[in-house]
């Protein structure tokens, strides 16, 4: 898979792009990941990338010129597919729209900075703009690493085991379950017996359950529409009202 992440402040990659995950995935040939300066493209004499916006207003505005150049750049260099925006005003990212991408040859990142990007850069060379949520950043690069984090994980290869993907939150529309190391007691708190038996299919059961009572504790949107039995679902909604009602339900 080849990335190029189009940008004024390439140098923000440096630390991310070389270290643990992705630098592995990097160094072994399995990701193509290319922070493009996008300001050596301008045509302006001091290579300016940004100007005042039409109307007023505060802040400035980053020019077309440089962006679509900088993006038919990246596409004579080999680089293909969707060319995404990060923007507040896109779609949020989800794990499905990760699972999307990973699945493509590669696709382009644009930052933008300042009060925004003009809208004929837009409308000339993006295909889709994605939202990592209900906020703003001082620009798109931070968003653009987290997309290329996610992405990243389910390239073949680049995670230790397949299953570590499979099995992580969102993957099944679920929360993930708890987890629990070394050693067997700390300050009191126990891990659950279950896991200690190596019985497969009890621990299987469990973490199953749990993964269904975390999700309805902590995203009840998720929950209501993830995939699951009417008994599970019943299931769960009685063990967490029990617990609400000061129970204790036994797993």
């Amino acid at each position: 898979m080849k990335i190029a992440i189009l940008t004024l402040f390439p140098e923000m990659f440096t630390g991310p792009l070389t270290t643990s995950i992705l630098g592995r995935a990097r160094a072994e040939k399995l990701l193509t990941v290319e922070p493009m300066d996008i300001r050596p493209f301008s045509a302006q004499k001091h290579k300016n990338t940004d100007d005042y916006p039409f109307g007023g207003g505060a802040g400035m505005v980053m020019t077309a010129q440089p962006i679509v150049d900088c993006v038919e750049a990246a596409r004579a260099q080999g680089f293909t597919g969707p060319c995404l925006y990060m923007s507040p005003r896109g779609k949020p990212l989800t794990q499905q729209k990760v699972r999307e991408l990973s699945t493509l040859d590669g696709f382009l990142l644009l930052c933008g900075h300042y009060e925004g990007v003009d809208e004929r850069a837009l409308a000339l060379v993006v295909d889709e703009e994605i939202s990592l949520g209900d906020f703003v950043l001082t620009g798109g690069e931070v968003a653009a690493m987290a997309v290329v984090d996610a992405v990243a994980r389910l390239v073949p290869g680049v995670l230790g085991s397949s299953q570590s993907a499979e099995e992580e939150s969102f993957s099944a529309g679920l929360l993930e379950y708890p987890h629990y190391t070394r050693p067997r007691e700390y300050r009191g708190l126990c891990v659950p017996e279950v896991l200690l038996n190596g019985d497969h299919a009890r621990i299987a059961a469990w973490r199953r359950t749990q993964a269904l009572r975390e999700t309805l504790r902590r995203r009840p949107d998720l929950f209501a529409a993830a995939p699951m039995t009417d008994a599970e679902r019943m299931q769960t909604i009685a063990a967490l009202r029990e617990q609400s009602e000061g129970g204790v339900a036994e797993d």
